[in-house]
């Protein structure tokens, strides 16, 4: 009896990490679009016209949407999410290092690629797993 309950327990447990590893770069992913997308609110402060908000908030979302794309093809394949989040965080580390760096500009990179690629790393856990 001990070992049927033991079992049981081994394929809740098993069930349980399956959905941890499902769900969880899809959230993460979600969390990290708002995230950036937050960015966008700066255009508000600013006394532009109707038109030039509207121009810069479209401006400032073009990521976010880009995202959303990725988010939706990840979603059931979930390579596309791994190589899209790793891509977005080299493409923006590589557009801070065509600068003159400053002390900063690392934190900034941290910033933004750090969860990109954290979220990367999952969607290929989970494609791995998957496989």
């Amino acid at each position: 009896m001990a070992a049927k309950n033991r079992n049981k327990a081994v394929k809740q447990s098993r069930k349980n990490t399956k959905s941890w590893m499902y769900y969880s770069p899809r959230v993460l992913t979600i969390i990290f679009i708002l995230f950036i997308s937050m960015f966008a609110l700066d255009v508000f402060g600013n006394n532009y016209t109707f038109w030039q908000t509207v121009q810069g908030l479209f401006m400032h979302l073009i990521p976010s949407m880009i995202m959303i794309v990725f988010l939706i093809i990840a979603w059931k394949r979930e390579w596309v999410g791994a190589v899209g989040f790793f891509l977005f965080a080299l493409i923006y580390i590589g557009m801070i290092v065509r600068r003159p760096l400053e002390g900063y500009m690392l934190s900034y990179s941290l910033i933004i690629a750090g969860p990109s690629i954290i979220v990367g790393i999952l969607w290929w856990l989970n494609w791995a797993e998957k496989k």
